[in-house]
């Protein structure tokens, strides 16, 4: 990242809420529940799956925890009753992973019998690295009880995460969404350079496929799904065995050509009135939107 986009970066988290939320509309469903049920209904339409996100994280009180889980149980009922080709992606630590490891573990499994009953699914979203070894251990655990049920996602900027793999594989059967990752990690335990990542998620779409794990192929990057369609393509694998996924109002259009050349293909769809931490994080990503934002608050091109 060039140093004007550093500073980009550095400079969102000034700028008023309600210009960053003009910009990250894009990004997110909306406010309610019904905002995201209509944009995956969008998304179904044109033959793309979706995994709906109830935005928060980090909260405080069991009583935020509860709150965040209801919420989450209105969403797997939602997909069943307007049948919906969705499931359920939650961040560990909007159920109370950071309060309560017990707390946590009663929360997910109530969405995990709900969804087992409507036979849909739940993805373990990976948060920053202090919740890493707890969300893998919780995850083994669900497995033995909900195995095709749930599912968990790695990171290829994580130096560890090849070991985290073979470790799941050897624990038995896995449900993998792998992404590069978000957050800001020591460079102890992370890769900084683009190369190395992209070696890195390479190499482990490589080990997953050999291993017949589900891979969930989360990348806007060519260089990694070109990697991805060429091994597809080498191992003669059937569209059943894997599937691509990006974010919502990111590369449409390349979205689209995946989706017609005849893959699979899931869109991550946030919604909720928790959005602003969301809308940064991501315009953090992208520093040419970011430099969108910078001019209309300097008054350039109006």
């Amino acid at each position: 990242m060039s140093f004007l986009s550093k500073l980009i970066a550095a400079s969102i988290p000034i700028v008023p809420k309600p210009i960053v939320g003009y910009f990250a509309r894009p990004y997110i469903a909306g406010d309610t529940l019904a905002d995201g049920i209509r944009v995956v209904k969008d998304l179904n339409a044109k033959g793309i799956m979706a995994t709906m996100d109830v935005l928060g994280e980090s909260v405080n009180s069991r009583e935020e925890a509860l709150d965040m889980r209801r919420q989450c149980e209105e969403v797997l009922h939602a997909i069943n009753e307007h049948g919906l080709d969705s499931n359920l992606s939650i961040k560990p630590t909007q159920l109370g992973l950071a309060m309560d490891t017990p707390f946590f573990e009663d929360n997910i499994r109530v969405l995990l019998d709900i969804a087992r009953g409507y036979d849909n699914f739940v993805r373990l979203d990976m948060e920053d690295h202090p919740y890493t070894d707890d969300t893998l251990m919780m995850y083994k655990r669900l497995r033995r009880d909900y195995n095709g049920h749930v599912g968990v996602v790695l990171q290829a900027y994580l130096h560890r995460t090849e070991n985290d793999l073979r470790d799941l594989i050897a624990d038995g059967k896995t449900n993998i969404r792998l992404c590069k990752g978000i957050y800001v990690e020591p460079k102890a335990i992370a890769f900084r350079d683009r190369k190395e990542v992209q070696g890195n998620f390479n190499a482990l779409i490589d080990l997953g496929f050999d291993e017949n794990v589900y891979m969930g192929i989360a990348t806007h990057d060519d260089v990694l799904i070109e990697h991805a369609l060429a091994r597809i393509t080498e191992l003669g694998m059937q569209r059943e065995q894997y599937e691509f996924q990006m974010l919502l109002g990111v590369r449409p259009n390349r979205r689209d050509e995946i989706v017609a050349q005849g893959h699979r293909m899931r869109v991550y769809v946030p919604f909720g009135d928790q959005w602003y931490a969301y809308s940064t994080r991501r315009l953090k990503e992208n520093p040419s939107m970011a430099m969108h934002i910078i001019k209309a608050i300097l008054g350039f091109g109006k």
